[in-house]
C-alpha cells in the first residue's frame, strides 16, 4: 500500500528553491545559526554504540525510508533497493550483519535525524547507527551538530519524463506546461518550481499525486503528457514509450544534490569506517552497479 508522503529528504533542497541562498550564508552558511546543545551521551542518556560495539554483537542497524522505490522497500518481507544494496557493502566491509529499520519520513530533515540517529522519537523510537539517503549540503550540517554527515555515495538530480508520441522531435520543458498536463508528487521540490514559474500560468496544468510512481502511473496511462522529478525515480518508472531528458531549468536554485549518511556525532569510529566502505565501492564500481541492476543512472557524488 502506498502512503502519502510530504517526503523530508529533499526539504533541505526545497528551502533553498523557495527561499534561496542570502549573501551572509554565501559567505558563511552558518553565521545567522545559534550553536545547539550536543548530545554528551553520558549514563542514561547514551545512544547509539560505537564500532567495537557493533563489532561485538555482529549486525549494524541502518535507518531507510520505508515504500520508496527504487531507494528502499519491502518486497515480500525482504529489504530491496538501492540504499539497501549500499548499506549492505558498508555492513560486508566492516565485517558484520545488515539489518534495517523501515522508518516513515518526519516534518523535515532535522526531525528524522533526531528521531533515527541521535535522540530516538518520543514514542516506540529505535535509533539506527547509520541513516541513508541524507542530503550532503554544508549549509545544512553546521545546523544539525549532534549528527556527522559523510559517506556520500551519489547525486540525484530533477528530470522530465515526456511520452514519446506526443512529443516526437521538440521535448518538452517547462514552458510547455503552460499548455501540456504534467505531473508531480505533491509538496515535491517539482510542485513548488513548477506551481512559481511564469506568474502561476503552469498551475492549470499540474496533476498532483501522493508520490512519484503514481505520477508515473498517470504518464504511461496518458492521463499527463509529462512527469517532472528525480532522475532514478523517472527511470524507475519509466516504459520504452517514455523518454526522459534534463533540459536547463531556469530560476530552480538547487536541481541537483549529493546524498550520503547520517551518523551519531559521538561515534566517529563508526562514521570514518562507513565513509571508508562507500570510498572503496565508488571507486570499484560497485555503487554504479548496483544503481544499473535496478536500470538507473548513478550520479557521482561531490566528495
Amino acid at each position: 500500500m502506498q502512503r502519502a508522503r510530504a517526503l523530508s529528504l529533499p526539504a533541505l533542497v526545497l528551502s533553498l528553491v523557495v527561499g534561496g541562498v542570502s549573501a551572509a550564508h554565501a559567505e558563511d552558511p552558518c553565521a545567522d545559526f545559534t550553536p545547539q546543545a550536543k548530545p554528551q551521551n553520558a549514563s542514561r542518556d547514551i545512544v547509539g554504540q560505537d564500532l567495537d560495539q557493533i563489532m561485538e554483537q555482529g549486525s549494524i542497524l541502518f535507518a531507510v525510508y520505508d515504500d520508496y522505490a527504487p531507494y528502499s522497500w519491502l518486497e515480500d518481507g525482504k529489504p530491496r533497493g538501492v540504499d539497501v544494496d549500499i548499506a549492505k557493502l558498508i555492513a560486508e566491509y566492516i565485517g558484520v550483519e545488515p539489518k534495517f529499520n523501515f522508518v516513515l519520513s518526519g516534518e523535515n530533515l532535522e526531525q528524522d535525524l533526531l528521531n533515527n540517529i541521535w535522540k530516538g522519537s518520543a514514542v516506540g523510537g529505535r535509533v539506527s547507527n547509520v541513516m541513508m539517503r541524507i542530503p550532503y549540503d554544508s549549509k545544512f550540517k553546521c545546523r544539525v551538530e549532534q549528527v556527522t554527515f559523510t559517506g556520500q555515495y551519489a547525486a540525484e538530480s530533477i528530470a522530465i519524463a515526456y511520452d514519446k508520441a506526443s512529443y516526437p522531435e521538440d521535448l518538452p520543458v517547462p514552458a510547455y506546461f503552460r499548455f501540456d498536463k504534467v505531473s508531480v508528487e505533491n509538496d515535491s521540490i517539482s510542485d513548488f518550481y513548477l506551481s512559481g514559474l511564469a506568474g502561476g500560468q503552469l498551475m492549470t496544468n499540474i496533476v498532483r499525486f501522493p508520490n512519484m510512481e503514481k505520477a508515473m502511473d498517470a504518464l504511461e496511462n496518458h492521463e499527463v503528457k509529462a512527469s517532472m522529478g528525480p532522475l532514478a525515480q523517472l527511470e524507475y518508472g519509466a516504459t520504452d514509450a517514455i523518454g526522459i531528458h534534463q533540459p536547463s531549468l531556469a530560476g530552480f536554485a538547487v536541481s541537483k544534490w549529493t546524498l550520503g549518511v547520517g551518523v551519531h556525532l559521538s561515534y566517529k569510529d563508526v562514521a570514518y569506517m562507513v565513509d571508508d566502505a562507500i570510498a572503496a565501492a565508488l571507486a570499484d564500481g560497485r555503487i554504479a552497479q548496483i544503481y544499473a541492476d535496478y536500470g538507473l543512472t548513478h550520479q557521482a557524488p561531490v566528495r
